[in-house]
């Protein structure tokens, strides 16, 4: 389903706003009004969340300029039922590209194109920035993920292992 950008309206947005045609799903820049749902959302995938976490993340993100942030809802007051974040990454081996830092819909969402549209806003975002290449991390025990990454167009580039190390 064809995907048109509308005019922004909400001052504290970047100017993103889409509308999923024939849906009335928008999709748009998260706000703090956003922080409750974005932490549910989160804590579905398995990172958890609260609220106030959640607040001070979307304000460091946005006053970094650490990519964007975009919710799915009904309409700009409706609760989210999906969120992405989306970030331009430069590595000093490969040209600059961007990478999806999370999707998520929620359970009973999932499957009605919601994750389809933020995967194409994610994209746009992309273009408009002039990169030309969206990279999207998966672990390999989200199968169902992976299926709709392949039915997106993603092709499987290899596997690897994550390691962490807490400091301080």
């Amino acid at each position: 389903m064809p995907t048109r950008i509308a005019a922004s309206t909400a001052a504290a947005d970047t100017g993103v706003r889409m509308e999923t045609a024939g849906t009335g799903l928008q999709i748009r820049a998260a706000v703090e009004s956003d922080v409750a749902a974005l932490a549910s959302l989160a804590t579905e995938l398995g990172y958890p969340a609260d609220a106030q976490e959640m607040r001070e993340r979307l304000a460091r993100v946005s006053a970094e300029g650490a990519g964007i942030v975009l919710v799915a809802a009904a309409g700009p007051h409706s609760a989210a039922v999906g969120w992405t974040h989306v970030v331009e990454r430069l590595n000093l081996e490969e040209p600059p590209f961007a990478e999806l830092a999370g999707l998520i819909v929620a359970e009973g969402a999932r499957s009605l194109g919601i994750g389809a549209a933020l995967l194409r806003a994610a994209e746009q975002w992309a273009l408009e920035r002039g990169l030309t290449r969206l990279r999207v991390r998966s672990n390999v025990l989200r199968e169902r993920a992976h299926g709709f990454y392949r039915r997106s167009g993603y092709v499987e580039r290899k596997r690897q292992v994550v390691f962490d190390k807490p400091l301080g």
